[in-house]
């Protein structure tokens, strides 16, 4: 018998969408190898559909802000996410007052990550102590998870309202040049929806594009495609990942005609940075 347990059927349909026999089979077959299993079940094509927002663990809202860089030159937009137990607490004004001093905090101390934002002082206070104090307030447990950085010529923020009752849970920020800012905002809604993962094909890992190549070429062969027709077959599908998870070659989702590489080239633009966060993704 294979070495897997309940939790690992459990976690692996949550990745993948596919059914619990599939699940079950593929683990059997990987002899309970987890990442192993995820691979069987992506060649043979029991994986499911919806893929880009996947769930969220937690509730809790997002929040940014545009600032002048020290020198005047450029911009930077800062992100923060705070997450609360429940989408009660998330719209309670002291909870969304906590997320605007946690944003003000990451503004002003220029931390990078987490840990160094709840070091940051606040009001005399490190900001833990302040995010401890207000948790025992509203009596559910309060988590500064992340913070971003994106620095530019031009930073362009969008938040978007997964429910129209809650405070935003998608945010992004986009870096361009001056001529990209043109088309900034739209492209941070695409951002928002499509959720690429890179801005350029340079970006994504080696190994990945290599692991994406022979997955390819396992399913053509799975589906019994001619084996002369395999390279064509394999560099269209890794085109076709490229289209899923990088900015640039995605169909721009105001027309899907053109690529984003397309809109920015029009108006003579350029991205160079960019950051999604969806709460509890």
């Amino acid at each position: 018998m294979a070495n897997y347990s309940l939790a690992d059927i459990k976690a692996l349909r949550e990745k993948t969408g596919a059914g619990m026999m599939d699940v079950k089979k593929a683990l059997e077959e990987a002899e309970g190898d987890s990442d192993k299993a995820l691979e069987i079940i992506r060649v043979k094509g029991l994986k499911g559909v919806s893929k880009r927002e996947g769930r969220s663990a937690s509730d809790g809202l997002v929040a940014a802000e545009v600032v002048t860089a020290g020198d005047g030159a450029d911009e930077v937009g800062v992100i923060v996410e705070v997450n609360s137990e429940t989408d009660f607490v998330a719209k309670n004004a002291t909870f969304i007052t906590l997320a605007e001093k946690v944003l003000a905090t990451a503004v002003a101390s220029g931390a990078r990550d987490a840990d160094a934002l709840l070091a940051a002082d606040a009001e005399g206070k490190s900001l833990q102590e302040v995010v401890d104090e207000t948790a025992a307030v509203l009596g559910e447990k309060v988590v500064v998870r992340r913070v971003a950085r994106v620095a530019g010529e031009k930073v362009s923020v969008y938040l978007h309202k997964v429910n129209k009752d809650l405070p935003p849970q998608v945010g992004v920020l986009v870096a361009t040049d001056a001529k990209g800012a043109e088309v900034a905002r739209d492209i941070a809604t695409h951002i928002a929806a499509f959720s690429p993962a890179y801005l350029t094909r340079d970006e994504v890992p080696a190994e990945t594009v290599e692991n994406e190549r022979r997955i390819a070429e396992e399913t053509a062969r799975n589906e019994g495609k001619p084996e002369a027709a395999l390279p064509k077959i394999v560099e269209g599908r890794l085109t076709g990942y490229f289209k899923d998870v990088v900015l640039l070659d995605q169909p721009f989702a105001k027309d899907s005609k053109k690529s984003v590489a397309q809109v920015l080239a029009e108006v003579g633009g350029t991205v160079t940075g960019f950051v999604r966060f969806r709460v509890g993704a």
